[in-house]
């Protein structure tokens, strides 16, 4: 396990390293957040087929959207067979294998041997269900907001089928909280009749998600929150976190943690929802408990995900809208993000694609302190804000993966996470 062993350590490493860091020196990086891990301090403990594996793919030309005419979901703007290819070698690498149909027995073998069921691969019956992110989508209309991705995800439906094997009738995509715009269903559809679909509002060829009630029980009082969670995700035998590469006003990054609220039974009028803890305080950076440990940790939520995935084929400066603006540092040059991250640790995820985030866009006031989630699930069982995290109601003893901020956005180098950073032409 890799954990400072007193709070403050850890305390005194993130001040030094806000310190080191607030200082705006001409010829070099602006500004950059203020965070709570300095880079090259992994906190936890690994996870996976290859314990920390993190696979970044980049394949430029797979987004080719102008930002100007139609919608950037239409087929004539996205490479499907790019995409195809992307998802293939993220299995592949996340397993730690040759190809992706090695890559996902890898997968579910580490998997089910974590959860008690020995190592054996997906056997006929067992259902996956992929949560979406489809956060601004409230229709089954096609907007220009930025939502999952139609073509990433019949790319991920067809590997699972074709190279894990899995019957399209246990698979089901899915957004609890949302709409399933008619750019995925259409899609796959086509291809995959029997896949299910499950939204918040139903119909045309969607169900309608319904919810266990009070299946959360948070490690603090918090308030108003929601507590049911969708019958489609906890009833899963597996999970894949489909989520996106993209800023957030609250708490600076949206990615697989925050894509867990999307499960909940949350109103689809997001104004009439609670964000208790959800947002890191901006004003004095102190420890404290955060909502996301509890969904990582949940036994129907993080507990039940095989894959940790984030679309980062177009990604976003902006939480709500349209992708914008194209990115312009290396590897990127004034492109698309054209990335899909991937990993089956959750917190090497998120902290991957955190540092992606940070290294384009540093000046971004909301990523202040971004990475506390991280952080206070990676040390527990003594994370700073003192919080016992529970799951099932007793307190939880291990960290919940493996948390590091790499050393420089240039670099790109890790000491602990295993990022494989893999360019298709």
């Amino acid at each position: 396990m890799i954990r400072l062993k007193h709070k403050a350590m850890i305390t005194a490493l993130g001040m030094a390293f806000l310190s080191a860091t607030s200082i705006s020196v001409v010829g070099q990086e602006p500004i950059r957040p203020k965070l709570f891990v300095a880079p090259n301090e992994p906190l936890g403990k690994a996870q996976g087929a290859v314990p920390g594996r993190v696979a970044w793919v980049h394949s430029p030309g797979v987004a080719q959207w102008d930002g100007l005419s139609g919608l950037w979901v239409e087929d004539r703007w996205n490479d499907q067979e790019k995409a195809d290819a992307m998802i293939r070698e993220t299995i592949a690498l996340v397993g730690g294998r040759t190809d992706a149909a090695k890559g996902w027995a890898a997968m579910f073998r580490d998997f089910n041997k974590r959860h008690g069921k020995g190592s054996r691969k997906y056997r006929k019956g067992e259902k996956i269900a992929v949560k979406l992110n489809m956060n601004n989508a409230i229709t089954h209309h096609d907007t220009i907001d930025l939502n999952s991705s139609p073509f990433v995800t019949l790319a991920l439906v067809r590997s699972l089928v074709n190279d894990g094997g899995v019957r399209p009738a246990d698979i089901i995509v899915c957004e609890p909280s949302r709409a399933i715009t008619d750019s995925i269903y259409d899609k796959i559809h086509r291809e995959f009749p029997e896949v299910v679909f499950i939204d918040n509002i139903g119909g045309n060829g969607r169900q309608k998600c319904e919810y266990y009630a009070k299946r959360i029980t948070y490690s603090v009082d918090n308030g108003k929150m929601a507590r049911g969670i969708a019958k489609c995700i906890a009833d899963a035998d597996y999970v894949i976190n489909s989520a996106l590469l993209k800023t957030h006003s609250g708490p600076g990054v949206t990615l697989t943690g925050k894509n867990w609220y999307g499960a909940t039974d949350i109103a689809l009028q997001w104004r009439k929802n609670a964000h208790n803890n959800v947002s890191q305080d901006k004003r004095h950076g102190k420890p404290g408990y955060k909502t996301f440990v509890d969904f990582i940790s949940h036994p129907d939520m993080g507990g039940k995900c095989l894959l940790f995935l984030i679309d980062g084929t177009y990604g976003s400066r902006d939480v709500n809208g349209a992708p914008h603006p194209k990115w312009q540092k290396e590897p990127f040059c004034n492109d698309w993000a054209c990335s899909i991250i991937a990993s089956q640790d959750a917190l090497a995820a998120d902290a991957v694609a955190m540092d992606i985030i940070i290294g384009e866009w540093p000046e971004f006031g909301s990523l202040n302190y971004c990475d506390e989630y991280l952080r206070e699930a990676a040390t527990i069982p003594d994370p700073p804000s003192g919080t016992i995290y529970k799951r099932d109601g007793k307190p939880i003893e291990k960290p919940l993966g493996l948390m590091e901020h790499w050393n420089n956005s240039s670099e790109r180098l890790y000491k602990a996470i295993d990022m494989k950073y893999k360019k298709l032409f």
